[in-house]
């Protein structure tokens, strides 16, 4: 209840400003922080919490704030470009940016998409030639959340010609000279600052690279369930935030049409169906287990149904700000973190087909 009191104070009033801006401030990442809500993944060791459930849970919670773009960006920070640098950093890497991360003195993001691949993570272009005491880059990365006010990007190269699956590396990449951000137009996730980057002849250290040389695809693998699991989560506290406001607006006008009752009644079919595919999915990752079929599943489930979710709820509940809303971000749920397409491929992998 504490983190659902916070979204609701600190994060939810402010939503339909942050959207009409087009970017929220970078004080609510420090407000996060303070609360401990951005390190809750990580070792107490490296200022933590060391509770992935916890994680967990924020990431439904932060669903509830209005505003995919602010879940988009928070989410990617704390997770989706900070874990890589957990898992495959060195202390040194710690001590420069995942510390820093945590307290939100630096923002993180990830750049995988590039303008011409997106699933099709092996087909990335940009390129990191080694040069004495280090790599230099050129390329650029599309569609990057944080891609506007990022500090650091930890980002795919292709660290041979041919790349693909054994030719790709992670580089942490400052901010600074030669890297360029611009923002890009969307039809939702207004708030979010989701960015173009480009590098050119950009000096990347040798004490920068994350994870060995040439293993990056690994890397990229390794934190797309924990990824999926948070998408699946988030859809799950989006569907509910849109059905508890068109039930009571339904509720508060004292009449009900069959049609409605029975819309409704979908709807939260759809809800308890997500929220309890998605649970036995985040049980078995946090025990530990294989669980690439069920988050897989998880994933595939939630992100259309929450979308259509929400635009049952506009249907019925009639113009409302914060569902239209609701409708535009969450069309996005079927692409991100890996494509309706991509997770049907990946399921049918694991059935043996």
């Amino acid at each position: 209840m504490e983190m659902r009191a916070f979204v609701e104070s600190e994060l939810a009033p402010h939503a339909e400003a942050w959207e009409e801006a087009g970017y929220f401030p970078n004080e609510v990442f420090g407000k996060c922080a303070e609360r401990g809500y951005i390190g809750l993944k990580f070792p107490r060791e490296l200022g933590g919490g060391g509770d992935e459930l916890a994680a967990a849970v924020w990431a439904q919670e932060l669903a509830r704030c209005g505003s995919g773009g602010v879940g988009a960006g928070i989410g990617a920070h704390t997770g989706i470009a900070l874990p890589p640098v957990w898992k495959f950093g060195t202390p040194d890497q710690h001590e420069r940016y995942l510390v820093p991360g945590i307290r939100a003195e630096k923002i993180a993001a990830l750049g995988i998409t590039e303008p011409d691949a997106g699933s099709d993570v092996a087909g990335i272009k940009t390129r990191a030639r080694r040069v004495e005491g280090g790599f230099v880059v050129n390329g650029s990365k599309m569609f990057i959340t944080n891609g506007v006010r990022f500090d650091f990007v930890v980002t795919a190269c292709k660290t041979t010609e041919a790349g693909g699956h054994h030719g790709i590396s992670f580089l942490i990449v400052d901010r600074g000279p030669g890297v360029s951000a611009s923002p890009i137009e969307k039809l939702g996730w207004h708030a979010s600052d989701t960015g173009l980057i480009g590098f050119d002849d950009v000096f990347v250290p040798e004490e920068n690279l994350l994870g060995p040389e040439h293993e990056g695809f690994r890397l990229i693998m390794a934190n797309f369930q924990w990824e999926r699991v948070m998408m699946a989560l988030g859809a799950v506290g989006a569907m509910e935030l849109v059905f508890e406001r068109t039930l009571a607006a339904v509720v508060a006008r004292g009449r009900c049409s069959q049609a409605t009752r029975h819309t409704l009644a979908e709807v939260a079919l759809a809800l308890e169906s997500g929220r309890a595919i998605t649970y036995n999915a985040l049980r078995l990752h946090l025990a530990g287990m294989n669980a690439v079929q069920e988050v897989t599943m998880a994933k595939l489930a939630t992100q259309r149904a929450a979308y259509e979710a929400a635009d049952a709820c506009l249907d019925v509940h009639g113009p409302d700000p914060g569902i239209e809303r609701a409708v535009r971000d969450l069309r996005l749920g079927p692409i991100g973190g890996g494509t309706d397409e991509i997770m049907r491929e990946i399921l049918g992998k694991t059935l043996g087909l």
